[in-house]
């Protein structure tokens, strides 16, 4: 069930060409020093304030972000809003001078329970601040459905986006879950996607792909 990746076609192919007429800075290693991740602004009705938490891998290979309240329901006790929520992060990414980098894929995970006839949508798209390039991912679910989700998306290299060298540019996350009763009879049952945990086992996983910048 894992979505497809997509940053523009057009956008990605000049992009793409740019780099090789500039020539591409060399694929690197993961750099030592250790880079800071930050949640500068976070807004949506999936993420109330503090309901998120970023943190980097001790080897700067990839960044998590957890949810502790991201659920879209319908049905018993549901609200009328509730069958979508939304989570809009604005990430403060630090790194090593000298260094760029490019998400070069995601892991989604999280837990549906789904009525027989009721769907769900998860949807994810993500962009450098300034960057009308925009990576996207989106993934259907039907009913009847009890269990936990993953999907997986990867990048093709020669379509990685990477963060301009030599300028700090803030990593922005849209995301969205959507639940729908369909022909479920929802007054005798809710139907609910998550991507949450309470206990910061659940996250999302964001995979790096760095390189040295030119000497200038």
């Amino acid at each position: 069930m894992s979505g497809v990746l997509a940053a523009g076609g057009a956008a990605v192919a000049l992009f793409a060409s740019t780099l090789s007429a500039q020539g591409a800075p060399a694929v690197s290693d993961a750099p030592q020093e250790r880079i800071e991740i930050s949640i500068q602004t976070i807004n949506g009705s999936g993420c109330p304030a503090g309901s998120a938490a970023v943190a980097a891998s001790a080897d700067n290979t990839a960044f998590t972000v957890t949810y502790s309240d991201y659920i879209a329901q319908v049905g018993a006790g549901a609200q009328p809003t509730d069958f979508r929520k939304n989570c809009q992060l604005n990430l403060n990414v630090q790194i090593p001078q000298g260094f760029t980098y490019a998400v070069a894929g995601v892991d989604y995970r999280g837990y549906a329970y789904l009525s027989d006839g009721a769907s769900a949508l998860q949807k994810a798209q993500y962009y450098f601040q300034g960057s009308s390039e925009t990576a996207s991912q989106s993934t259907g679910f039907s009913g009847p459905y009890d269990d936990n989700w993953q999907t997986s998306d990867r990048t093709e290299v020669a379509e990685l986006i990477y963060a301009p060298c030599g300028e700090q540019r803030n990593f922005n996350i849209n995301s969205e879950l959507r639940v729908s009763a369909g022909n479920s009879d929802p007054r005798q049952s809710a139907s609910f996607i998550a991507m949450d945990s309470t206990d910061g086992a659940v996250s999302t996983t964001y995979h790096l792909r760095w390189k040295e910048c030119p000497s200038s």
